[in-house]
């Protein structure tokens, strides 16, 4: 029924059961969640995150730099078109702009950012984009330097609905994290009502940012459902119904995954 379109299984606390990866995916699937998109964050990280999830169906992975892991160096464009053609890469990124946590880095997270969309535009895939306290750059670069017959995602969005309808013109689809159901989060919440549904994603960005009600717990993909819940209650509609759509959004996004059934 659900589709978690961004965590990050590499830094997922198996603690809980008792390190086993296999055991946390059993719990995600018996939550009805059934397709995971695993992002990747470190070009260094890159190959053990594959290798991890190579095994599994349902399961795809991102491949790119976060814009705060800029002590890697300028990733190349080559270097991200490679790695994309392994099968089971279904997009590029997460790549973007994040002035809250490192301003100081702006011009290298630029210049990032456009070799991001540059791979995305040479390979067709998706570009998963990051973006925080960076709203005129990030559009002016997704402008200047993406493909507009090429699709993309803002993850995590808690930016405004200006910058939204915005980046919806530009092709981009909007994805809610656990951030929408935060009491702080009236403003989300505003963007979630507008929103056109065959623009919306869900995702739990985890192991971060766990949804009420498992706030100050680590978070898990089996969580998304909360978030589906939440949207669904602010807009009036069946949780269903915002499954169904949010997955389809998912599959039109990123043509490269397969639609698993949930029994497998």
């Amino acid at each position: 029924m659900f589709i978690d379109s961004h965590c990050h299984l590499d830094k997922i606390d198996l603690a809980p059961y008792d390190n086993d990866f296999d055991a946390m995916l059993a719990a995600t699937r018996a939550s009805q969640v059934g397709t995971l998109l695993s992002v990747s964050v470190s070009m260094q990280d890159f190959p053990a995150l594959y290798k991890s999830i190579e095994p599994y169906e349902g399961i795809y992975a991102s491949v790119g730099v976060h814009p705060l892991h800029s002590d890697e160096g300028l990733v190349e464009v080559e270097a991200l078109v490679r790695e994309a053609a392994r099968d089971k890469v279904i997009a590029i990124g997460e790549s973007g702009l994040d002035y809250f946590y490192s301003a100081e880095s702006a011009e290298l997270q630029k210049a990032s950012f456009v070799k991001h969309l540059q791979a995305s535009a040479q390979t067709g895939l998706p570009l998963i984009v990051h973006t925080r306290d960076a709203r005129a750059d990030t559009l002016a670069l997704i402008e200047e330097h993406g493909d507009p017959g090429v699709a993309g995602v803002l993850h995590c969005f808690t930016e405004s609905w200006e910058m939204a309808a915005a980046a919806m013109e530009m092709n981009y689809f909007i994805s809610f994290s656990g951030i929408v159901t935060f009491r702080n989060a009236e403003d989300l919440r505003d963007v979630v009502r507008k929103m056109p549904l065959e623009r919306l994603l869900i995702e739990t960005d985890s192991p971060y940012l766990a949804p009420v009600p498992h706030r100050g717990k680590k978070n898990e993909p089996r969580f998304v459902c909360e978030v589906a819940r939440c949207i669904a209650d602010i807009r009036g509609v069946s949780v269903e119904e915002i499954a169904a759509a949010s997955s389809e959004n998912f599959y039109r996004l990123f043509r490269r995954a397969a639609r698993v059934p949930l029994s497998n």
